[in-house]
């Protein structure tokens, strides 16, 4: 979801002009930005906290060149989730499970299921070759 469909939902569901609701969703956006930057930590009760951590310095390698590089420390932005978003997140994984189960149980399976797995030996155990019957005529030994 985009920051222009966040201020379409909400013009929609409160009656305030797109215009209106921009400026507020944006002046909204802002204000955490600027806690951030002064206070270093902002707290939504029944959101999360978002805070700014310093991640030291460290050695890295270049993927490209295999070459090591120094990366200097520097500030980033981390957020833990308050308790009601991880209960929501969590119903959404066990709604999923869920249904996941229902459709095993009645032998249907959604477009976004994986296909059903298959028994197979353990790594380095071979079944041996399914045998075929000799062709008629052959003689058997």
């Amino acid at each position: 979801m985009t920051k222009k469909e966040i201020v379409k939902a909400i013009a929609d569901d409160i009656g305030l002009t797109q215009l209106k609701t921009k400026e507020i969703v944006q002046k909204t956006f802002d204000a955490i930005v600027e806690t951030l930057v002064t206070d270093k930590r902002i707290e939504l009760r029944n959101f999360g906290v978002f805070e700014v951590k310093k991640r030291a310095a460290r050695k890295a390698r270049n993927p490209r060149t295999g070459e090591r590089v120094d990366v200097a420390e520097k500030y980033v932005v981390t957020f833990k989730p308050g308790k009601e978003m991880e209960e929501r997140v969590k119903q959404m994984s066990d709604d999923e499970h869920n249904a996941s189960i229902t459709q095993q149980d009645s032998g249907t399976t959604s477009p976004m299921s994986p296909p059903p797995v298959q028994s197979q030996p353990p790594l380095g155990h071979s079944s041996p070759p399914p045998q075929t019957p000799p062709p008629p005529g052959s003689p058997s030994f």
